[in-house]
């Protein structure tokens, strides 16, 4: 197991190495065509490239609708590649502070098959987690993450009773009966998150009924579905102040083999949980031009649970209203956007709740809390909280 934490890490050679070799493991990458070195010497991954089309041979993939069964999607699905539980959020703290959290396992398979064999070790799986802390009222925001085999106890998943694990950071059931309420648990350098997920609305499956093309290829795609508005309960320990929160969360789930094409560069991810009961979910997947890609997708959830598709370019614009600049190196982020849906009276204004929640771990990449206002279904005034994640705008790291 390897553990690091934000906002630079593996600032030292030898521990660099040892941290590569794992991540290569994990993302099947190698130097040569998937790192990137800035001017200061960090070394950063793809995840552009990882969840491209090479290495399919063997593994399922996402050509066609199936069936959704639970509780046994909520965990693993091993036959494929790469797959994710990916929860953010957004919490009021006893003390007035807002925080926003981002937490996600990644499970990767480094070949089709288990290898068998009596020994715990003897295993294909890997795991690598991400946990980011934002401290929206004293702008301070925090990232970590870790790395293990999928053997030996390190971590793993089951779908019964439901469990998510990677050392000590764990998604699980409650109960060994049911799979929500679901209690997450993470830690890094100076902070504590505990915390108790509802499942709030129903499921929704984005796509086309699960099945979310990333690519034009067949294959490129993902199985993915969501919890979209989860009420949380909880606490967070913050350089020894224990704090009492409360808040919202929003539960990604998705398993593929390949998602992305050649041409695609990266994406912008939007999930918004207005104040009304609706959500949106926009993701927009950049072509190296700059255009985005017909294959982006939206979506509205009603405060029913009810899905709303919209046509991408027809329905649903995303427009950056900014830019922010890393000191890492300069990489230029979209900072701001207003994303509108003028068949439904739609005009929002999205932005960062703080300016720099780029995680500089192995993959680079931003993913902050961002604050909504503007008008939503109908016209009405709104307000909202979410997330928004970008990648591929630092060089060819993710």
């Amino acid at each position: 197991m390897i553990r690091s934490n934000g906002p630079r890490v593996c600032q030292r050679p030898y521990v660099w190495l040892a941290l590569f070799s794992v991540v290569g493991l994990i993302t099947g990458c190698s130097p040569s065509s998937s790192a990137e070195a800035t001017d200061e010497g960090e070394t950063f991954l793809s995840l552009v490239e990882t969840l491209g089309g090479a290495d399919t041979v063997g593994y399922a993939r996402a050509t066609e609708i199936r069936d959704f069964s639970f509780p046994e999607d909520h965990g693993p699905h091993d036959e494929f590649r790469t797959e994710w539980w990916y929860v953010t959020g957004n919490l009021d703290a006893e003390d007035g502070r807002e925080l926003g959290f981002q937490y996600t396992i990644f499970r990767s398979s480094l070949s089709p098959t288990d290898p068998g064999g009596p020994s715990a070790w003897s295993t294909n799986q890997a795991y690598m987690g991400h946990f980011a802390l934002t401290d929206v009222t004293n702008k301070d925001f925090r990232a970590f993450e870790l790395f293990a085999r999928g053997g030996g106890g390190l971590a793993g998943s089951v779908s019964e009773p439901f469990e998510v694990w990677l050392e000590d950071w764990r998604l699980e059931g409650v109960s060994d009966d049911e799979v929500f309420p679901m209690r997450l648990i993470a830690d890094g350098d100076g902070v504590d998150l505990d915390l108790i997920l509802d499942s709030g609305k129903p499921y929704v499956l984005q796509g086309e009924s699960g099945l979310s093309q990333k690519g034009s290829e067949p294959g490129n795609a993902s199985y993915y579905y969501a919890h979209t508005r989860m009420p949380t309960v909880g606490r967070v320990v913050i350089d020894g102040d224990t704090l009492a929160v409360s808040g919202l969360a929003w539960l990604d789930r998705e398993w593929s083999t390949s998602a992305l094409s050649d041409g695609q560069v990266g994406w912008d991810w939007f999930a918004l949980q207005l104040d009304d009961g609706w959500e949106v979910m926009v993701y927009q997947l950049r072509l190296d031009d700059g255009t985005p890609d017909p294959l982006s997708d939206g979506v509205l959830i009603d405060p029913n649970g009810r899905r709303v598709p919209l046509e991408w370019g027809g329905d649903v614009s995303v427009e950056p209203t900014g830019t922010w600049a890393s000191p890492v190196d300069g990489a230029v982020y979209p900072s701001g956007w207003r994303i509108r849906v003028p068949t439904r009276g739609w005009d929002l204004t999205v932005v960062p709740a703080v300016r720099d929640q780029e995680l500089r771990v192995a993959f680079r990449y931003w993913e902050g809390s961002v604050r909504v206002s503007g008008s939503g279904e109908g016209g009405r005034d709104v307000a909202g909280r979410g997330y928004v994640e970008l990648t591929g705008y630092a060089g060819p790291g993710l």
